[in-house]
């Protein structure tokens, strides 16, 4: 088994729970689930939802995936390249739903008092 990440709010968490599947809006405009790499989380967090409210990270496991799964260079939401990701870094993009028994876990991202994230709390 191996674990990806995705951040998300506690909002999103809770309807996908009613539906049995996780859509997110990049599957819709973008055609693909953004999913991380353990070491990815906190850069990712800081880059595209610093100073966010209600944002949990699910756990996610591989094995139980049931759309297909892609490593890719990084793409971003705003189109612009970012310092911070090295141009060679592959992230995992899922290519459909997250089926809801895939998620393994829900930890929260723990802020500092500038709202920089520093830490998953309970992974």
């Amino acid at each position: 088994m191996s674990t990806l990440y995705h951040i998300t709010t506690g909002q999103q968490l809770s309807e996908a729970k009613q539906t049995g599947e996780y859509h997110p809006p990049s599957l819709t405009a973008e055609g693909f689930v953004h999913l991380s790499q353990r070491h990815q989380v906190l850069v990712v967090a800081n880059l595209f939802y610093r100073n966010a409210a209600d944002l949990v990270c699910l756990m996610i496991d591989t094995d139980k995936l049931r759309a297909p799964l892609k490593f890719e260079s990084a793409a971003h939401p705003d189109g612009n390249a970012h310092a911070e990701i090295p141009l060679n870094e592959q992230f995992p993009h899922l290519y459909g739903p997250l089926n809801m028994d895939a998620i393994i876990g829900v930890a929260d991202l723990e802020a500092d008092d500038q709202g920089k994230f520093v830490a998953l709390k309970g992974e």
